[in-house]
């Protein structure tokens, strides 16, 4: 698929792409933070049928609902196409010495190879976590890795 970007001096960026059924979707992306959603008529491919004004909640949330069975799918389809990777969704036990504390304490990925490439809370993911991200008991990370590595972090998380 075929994401065009478009500079809009003064303004921000936009980016459209096509859909299979040939209807137009754009966001833009304005220097000030906010984002619309732009439907393009069918028939005009250069005029809005539907413009919709995001806030940054919001457009956390449509991404999270768009992107989160994407993360699961990609990963599943890096499972088939890369022998020897695994991923493995690990719960943070209410005893963890990393409940309450930011992720980049575990320092998982230093002393394991593996990675945590997202934390699931309360049913929302967060992917790509940055260290920062404050770890809590219930969260559910997932990791990527060597089935050694991943099995690794599994320890680090429930015991430290």
């Amino acid at each position: 698929m075929e994401v065009e970007q478009t500079a809009l001096p003064g303004i921000g960026l936009r980016h459209e792409f096509s859909t299979r059924s040939g209807r137009r979707i754009g966001v833009v992306s304005h220097r000030t933070g906010g984002r619309d959603l732009v439907i393009y008529d069918p028939g005009d491919c250069d005029r809005a049928r539907e413009t919709v004004k995001l806030n940054d909640a919001e457009a956390d949330a449509l991404a999270e609902l768009l992107g989160a069975p994407r993360i699961v799918q990609r990963l599943n389809d890096l499972h088939q196409e890369v022998e020897g990777l695994v991923s493995l969704q690990l719960p943070i036990p209410p005893g963890s010495p990393y409940a309450g504390r930011p992720m980049g304490e575990a320092r998982v990925r230093t002393r394991t190879g593996a990675s945590i490439v997202a934390v699931v809370r309360a049913g929302q993911v967060v992917a790509s976590p940055a260290p920062d991200f404050p770890l809590a008991a219930g969260d559910v990370v997932v990791v990527v890795g060597s089935p050694d590595s991943t099995g690794a972090v599994a320890g680090i998380v429930s015991d430290g």
